[in-house]
Order: structure tokens, then sequence, then C-alpha cells
């Protein structure tokens, strides 16, 4: 079973789908097998970053029963040895607010793809289908800028995850769900507290939960005097869900990957040599190191 990898913002525009596309092909040039997901449901464009500007198939195929599995949307991306893509849907009232089965489905099928890795790539935000195609992954990454507001909310998602992580080990129906949708909780000893007073059962399922809850960050955009937000960021991560939150690396603020983007290539390929480059060649080290003992444990 391959590794799912799940990339993650607290808003648009920090540069996640630039980060998911350039991790995928620098992984794929390692040698491993690995298919990108585009599973921005209201605005995929994860195909377009590869110059690929009318899919055969996208999600919308395998979502509306046209085909009967995920792999029959998958296609190889010429050029790119080792690397597949699944493209997004398009930008449908139906697609962009997937009923709950058709997301179970999608994730069912996720799971059960071949390779060495999958990467997911999470629309911006903080709505269910957003937090639980984050949640369906071995791996956490999510993606920040040193801007404050992207710090805040990338900081709120984490939050919000954590929370849902939690909620998805109950019934909807039951007691716990209505109390924890309604919580404005200020850490996740406050979660655990919540769950303990309603059912002490439940405050293991709830730990059990947030186990392996362990989120790890990429900082792109990275200039002159950035570290102080990175840290706050850091410090806040840790108050709330008690432990470190991971940084795989920088990528520095490089013209390299926006003339890598108006030429439809990632900026690995398109300049191999370029800061931003060379800072994914050090993230996806960091990366794989991170997940070794995982993978050779069997735990992912």
């Amino acid at each position: 079973m391959p590794t799912i990898i799940s990339v993650a913002s607290g808003k648009g525009g920090v540069g996640k789908s630039m980060v998911a596309c350039n991790l995928a092909l620098t992984l794929s040039k390692r040698g491993k097998t690995v298919t990108l997901v585009d599973l921005d449901t209201g605005g995929a464009n994860l195909h377009i970053l590869f110059g690929l500007f009318h899919p055969t198939a996208t999600l919308t195929d395998f979502l509306e029963h046209r085909t009967k599995t995920i792999h029959a949307v998958t296609q190889k991306l010429s050029g790119f040895s080792n690397l597949s893509l699944i493209a997004g849907t398009g930008e449908t009232l139906f697609t962009s607010n997937l009923p709950y089965p058709k997301k179970k489905r999608l994730i069912s099928h996720l799971k059960k793809l071949e390779g060495d890795f999958v990467i997911v790539d999470v629309g911006a935000g903080t709505n269910y289908h957003v937090l639980d195609f984050f949640l369906c992954a071995d791996q956490y990454l999510t993606v920040a800028t040193p801007d404050p507001t992207s710090v805040l909310d990338l900081y709120r998602f984490i939050k919000l995850a954590a929370l849902r992580k939690v909620l998805s080990r109950f019934l909807a129906r039951d007691p716990m769900t209505r109390n924890l949708a309604d919580g404005n909780f200020q850490s996740l000893d406050d979660i655990l507290e919540a769950v303990g007073e309603t059912n002490e059962a439940g405050k293991q399922i709830a730990e059990d939960a947030l186990h392996d809850f362990n989120p790890s960050l990429i900082l792109n955009r990275m200039g002159r005097g950035s570290r102080v937000n990175t840290l706050h960021l850091q410090q806040m991560v840790k108050d709330y869900i008690g432990t470190d939150l991971n940084v795989l690396g920088e990528i520095p603020d490089d013209p390299a990957v926006e003339q890598s983007v108006r030429k439809y290539l990632p900026v690995v390929e398109y300049a191999p040599q370029s800061p931003a480059s060379l800072a994914f060649e050090n993230i996806t080290k960091n990366l794989t190191d991170w997940l070794q003992p995982k993978i050779s444990a069997g735990e992912t």
C-alpha cells in the first residue's frame, strides 16, 4: 500500500499546489512511484501546473460513476517517469459540495492506489470536505508563508483538524458530537476533558484518535525577518496539541518559482539548481527520513 501524504493550508494563495506538485516530482526523481491527486474540488489546477490543459479524464468521471475505479482516471504525465496525476473536478455545485457517501467512496479508493506515495493536494479553507481529505492521509503536511494572516489561519486549521479527527470517531448523532462541535477549545486537553465529562470510555477513544496527529510544516516564500512568525506559529501549535510542529524545511522567495508557473513546469524541472529547487531536495530528504521509521514499522 502507498503512503498517503496530504498537503493543506489554512488559506489560499500560499503556494500549496506548487508545493504539492514539486514534492511529488522530486520524490519521483528519486525513483519512487508517485500519484498526485487534486482534491481541491472547487478549484482544481494541478494539471495546469504541468501544462496539461485538457485532461482526458478527471475525478468527475469517477464521482459520477462513469468509471468503476479511480485507476481509470489516473494518467501518466508525459516526460515525467514514475509520476501520475489524477486531475481534479470541474467547478460545479455538485463537485464542490460532495454528498457524504461519494466522499467516503473517494477516500476508500484513494487508499487502494498502487505505488510508493500518493500526494493529495487538499483545497484551502476549513470546511468538512477539506478537513476529511486532509485527515485521510498517513502523514499531514501544512504550508504557510511568514505573513501573519497565513500563520493565524494555519493555526486555526490545525485546531479544527484535530477536533474533526476526534469527532470522526463518534457517531453523527452521538451527544458527544454536538458538545464538541459547539465548543471553542483552547487545547487538546480541553477537548479530552470535555469528552471525559460526557463519557469516560469516550476519552480513550479521543486519545487514540489523536495519537498520530503530528502535522508537519513547510514554510514558503521565506525572506529576511521571517523567523519571528515561524517561531510564534510553532509555539501556538505546541500549546494547543502538546507536541512540536515538525518543520520540514523552508522555500525561499525565489523568482524562479513564478517563472516556472508561467512555463507550466514545476520549478524542480524548470530550474533544478535554483534556490527553491534545492530547498525541495532538502524538504524531500527530510520527509523521507521522517517517514522511514513509520514505513519500516508498517504504520503507513
